[in-house]
């Protein structure tokens, strides 16, 4: 497992690099691209083609939108498509991955439960050992960590899942109109009036 774990470290770094994603995500668009039509692979890029299509022609009808912008604005929008529907299909794959390892262990698959116990083992103490370290003296461990990591009700000491996305997308939301704030009373661009146009429009 360290050793494997040793060897997929610099094809990791390598794949993380922004450029190589962005070079792979021009790749996947070329080959769908060049796919015939009546495959599968064909009617995916259809799919996206007229997807990308409505988004533009919705901006279009939100903003004052000229050639060079709606051909810039195409390009973005395939590219951001293909990513993020990259990064699903891996986020789909990971968590496959982490059941299949989970199950292997559970049942001592292939004699796994060992060695996957030890690297979770490992990498649980590495996260909790900066935790350890601001414990008062005059606080006993067990305290310490039922209060903040092992609550006694077996709950995780974190918000559901649900109220943390609520949370992240507010915040996106309040980074934006900041930004947006910004780019209206310091700059020429009208981004405030922008999105409550596209608002209003949105609403009804």
């Amino acid at each position: 497992m360290g050793a494997f774990k040793l060897l997929v470290v610099p094809i990791r770094s390598l794949v993380r690099f922004p450029l190589v994603q962005l070079a792979a995500v021009i790749a996947v668009i070329l080959l769908l691209q060049g796919a015939e039509p009546n495959s599968a692979v064909g009617r995916l890029f259809v799919a996206l083609d007229r997807l990308v299509e409505r988004s533009v022609a919705a901006l279009a009808a939100a903003f004052d939108l000229r050639s060079f912008t709606k051909s810039w604005l195409t390009t973005s929008l395939w590219i951001g498509y293909v990513y993020l529907a990259g990064l699903v299909i891996l986020a789909i794959l990971r968590g496959g991955v982490q059941l299949a390892a989970d199950l292997a262990a559970r049942w001592n698959l292939f004699w796994l439960r060992s060695a996957i116990a030890r690297e979770r083992g490992i990498a649980a103490y590495r996260a909790w050992e900066p935790f350890e370290r601001i414990r008062p003296g005059a606080i006993s461990q067990e305290r310490w960590e039922e209060a903040y990591a092992w609550p006694a009700s077996g709950e995780p000491p974190y918000p559901p899942l649900a109220w943390r996305m609520v949370l992240g997308v507010l915040g996106y939301l309040i980074v934006l109109l900041a930004l947006a704030a910004l780019l209206e009373y310091f700059t020429p661009v009208p981004a405030l009036t922008w999105l409550g146009a596209m608002a209003q429009k949105l609403i009804g």
